[in-house]
């Protein structure tokens, strides 16, 4: 493992070897593994959870996380090839990631996609160029995937749910005012179906069909896997007998870089809010969202609060992976 991009260039071996790992640091949380280390976070987009637990996983393994935020605390950078770099950004990432490696032992970025256009989007080309320019692992801490997530959250249902083969699974589309980045509800669909989960996608119409790449991958990863693969508008189908549910909201695609539009077809699916009802018809199932969550719009009091809900574990598993992926990374 040379860099962590996506869990798809991953093997399910290599990374339920993470995820025990991260279980082995939960239990002895302060360790020496990466004294004199460094790694560089980038965030070009705003952060609490996986800012806070980089640093402090980075600070109870010996090592140091310095922070920078490109455009307000460090230069604007420019990470397209080929540019006349007459506007806002000061340098280039190759100056950047050739400076940054040799100074650290690890670079891991924030960059969200610019909601405009998602043929370009989807090509994810900022981490791709500091990819390509870095001389050391790259980490991706949310793209237009999210695979530091992707754990914690496998670090989740494993430990309430053991083995995640053959156990139902329902990736949940709900309500926001506004259209947010496929990036979870992607990895989501990634890492259940890579662990052989019977997985449901459940979305109000099929606008919000996640990106083909990821559809598609989902279903060859079920078929490796023997899990299942199915996407329903039916609430009542999808929630009868789920052992995990998990809830995030996305835009649609076809109105991508349209967000008034987008914003007023989500307004029609209020309903698609996560609440004690919905969680009644499921096997007693476990619920978890990546957080952060608005409550009362996409899961209730009564779901937030039940003992059912693991969503701070979830977040918890953040650290401990993230841990397990630095020692992989930077040679501990």
């Amino acid at each position: 493992m040379k860099q962590f991009l996506t869990t798809e260039d991953h093997s399910r071996e290599e990374l339920q070897s993470l995820i025990d790992v991260a279980d082995e640091i939960r239990r002895q949380p302060v360790r020496g593994d990466l004294a004199g280390r460094t790694i560089a976070l980038l965030f070009l987009n705003p952060s609490l959870r996986t800012r806070s637990s980089f640093e402090i996983g980075a600070y109870q393994l010996g090592a140091h996380a310095v922070v920078l935020e490109p455009g307000k605390g460090a230069w604007g950078i420019e990470f397209e090839p080929g540019v006349v770099m007459d506007g806002a950004a000061e340098e280039h990432i190759a100056e950047v990631a050739g400076v940054l490696s040799r100074y650290c032992d690890a670079l891991a970025i924030r960059a969200f996609p610019q909601f405009r256009d998602w043929s370009v989007d989807r090509e994810d080309r900022v981490i791709r160029a500091l990819a390509a320019h870095a001389t050391v692992p790259v980490i991706n801490m949310e793209t237009i995937v999210h695979p530091c997530q992707e754990l914690a959250l496998m670090r989740a249902v494993q430990d309430h749910l053991d083995e995640p083969d053959g156990k139902k699974f329902v990736l949940t589309w709900t309500y926001h005012p506004r259209p947010l980045n496929t990036a979870v509800a992607n990895s989501a669909l990634l890492i259940a179906t890579k662990f052989g989960m019977d997985v449901t996608l459940l979305i109000p119409e099929d606008a919000y069909r996640l990106d083909p790449r990821y559809m598609d991958a989902a279903e060859a990863q079920s078929a490796a896997s023997g899990g299942a693969f199915r996407v329903t508008t039916d609430i009542d189908d999808a929630y009868t007998g789920a052992d995990f549910v998990y809830a995030k909201s996305w835009g649609c695609l076809p109105l991508y870089g349209r967000p008034d539009e987008q914003s007023a077809l989500n307004a029609k699916y209020r309903h698609f809010i996560v609440d004690e009802a919905k969680m009644a018809k499921t096997a007693n199932a476990r619920f978890s969202h990546c957080l952060p969550l608005r409550r009362n719009v996409k899961a209730t009091d009564g779901v937030m609060d039940a003992d059912y809900c693991v969503a701070i574990d979830e977040a918890e598993n953040r650290l401990h992976v993230q841990k397990a992926l630095m020692l992989k990374l930077m040679g501990g």
